[in-house]
């Protein structure tokens, strides 16, 4: 594995960490303000999506990262994440499995999260 690739790599399991301790300061720090976030029934910015983590409406009860592979376009990665994702939805319980979308963009020396799209699998 290359510096760069370590580097985003590190970047998203702190994102995914984040995401699983409702921890908004470790969220925004990796992810752009005006980053976008696609799930199955609705896509919002990240103010929204911290929202939806810190009051309690997305509490995850699991998550597996299986896989995560990269690629690069100059300035820009993709990390395509294979994971399985148990949460209470709502106080409902929920499990998928998923290939998760990032996409990271590189400024002043720092990777910052701009997307990050859930689709579902089904095989």
């Amino acid at each position: 594995m290359d510096v760069m690739e370590k580097q985003v790599l590190d970047c998203s399991r702190k994102f995914w960490h984040a995401m699983e301790h409702a921890d908004e300061l470790g969220m925004r720090a990796i992810a752009d303000a005006n980053c976008n976030f696609i799930h199955i029934g609705i896509t919002c910015k990240l103010d929204q999506e911290i929202d939806f983590y810190t009051s309690g409406m997305f509490q995850p009860t699991e998550i597996q990262i299986n896989e995560q592979k990269v690629d690069f376009y100059g300035d820009t990665a993709v990390v395509r994440t294979d994971c399985n994702y148990g949460l209470l939805l709502n106080g409902e319980a929920t499990a998928h499995h998923f290939a998760v979308t990032e996409v990271y963009v590189r400024a002043e020396e720092a990777w910052k999260l701009v997307t990050f799209a859930f689709t579902a699998l089904v095989y």
